[in-house]
C-alpha cells in the first residue's frame, strides 16, 4: 500500500518538474529571440525614439527587488509587465504614424510572450499594485492627457522600450 503511494508521489513530482523544466527551456531558448525581435520592431516601426521624457517617472524601484527574486517571481513580474504594455497599446491609435505591419507584428509577439510566460507560472496571489498603478498613470498622464496624439504614442513607445530592455537585464541573469 505504501509502495503504491510512494510511486504515485514520485510520479507527480516528476510530472510537475517536467512542466517547470519545459517552461524554463522555453524561456531560455525562445524568450530572448522573441525579445530581440520585438525590440527591433519597436525601433523600426517609427522614426527615431523621442528624446523627450514622459511625465511619469520610470518605476526603477519596482525592478530592483525583482533582480534578486526567485525565478518564478521574475517570470510573473515579466508577464505582468508585458500584459500592462499590451493594455497600453489597446488605446486610440488613430494619430500613430508607425508602420502598421510592424506594429501588428510587434503586438503579436508581445501577446505570444505573454501567453507563453503565463503558462510557466501559477497566477500571482497578490498582483503587483504599484506596477499596475504606474501603467495606469502612464495611460492617464500621457495618452489621455495628450489626447492620444502622435507625440503621446512616441512617449509610450520610448517607455515601452525602456521596460522591455529592463526586463532583458534580469533575463540575462538566468543563463
Amino acid at each position: 500500500m505504501y509502495t503504491m503511494q510512494s510511486w504515485t508521489c514520485i510520479f507527480l513530482i516528476i510530472c510537475s518538474m517536467q512542466s517547470v523544466c519545459h517552461c524554463c527551456d522555453w524561456i531560455r531558448h525562445h524568450y530572448g529571440h522573441l525579445s530581440a525581435e520585438y525590440l527591433s520592431l519597436l525601433d523600426q516601426m517609427g522614426g527615431n525614439i523621442t528624446e523627450q521624457d514622459a511625465p511619469v517617472f520610470f518605476p526603477e524601484s519596482l525592478y530592483r527587488p525583482i533582480d534578486d527574486a526567485k525565478f518564478e517571481d521574475q517570470v510573473r513580474f515579466r508577464n505582468e509587465t508585458i500584459y500592462q504594455i499590451t493594455k497600453l497599446f489597446d488605446g486610440n491609435m488613430k494619430s500613430v504614424t508607425w508602420d502598421k505591419k510592424k506594429l501588428d507584428h510587434f503586438l503579436n509577439i508581445l501577446e505570444r510572450q505573454f501567453e507563453n510566460l503565463k503558462s510557466c507560472v501559477s497566477p500571482a496571489k497578490i498582483p503587483e499594485r504599484r506596477l499596475k498603478r504606474y501603467f495606469k498613470n502612464l495611460n492617464r498622464m500621457v495618452l489621455r492627457k495628450m489626447n492620444y496624439s502622435a507625440l503621446a504614442w512616441e512617449l509610450i513607445r520610448k517607455e515601452t522600450k525602456h521596460h522591455l530592455e529592463r526586463l532583458d537585464i534580469f533575463q540575462a541573469k538566468i543563463h
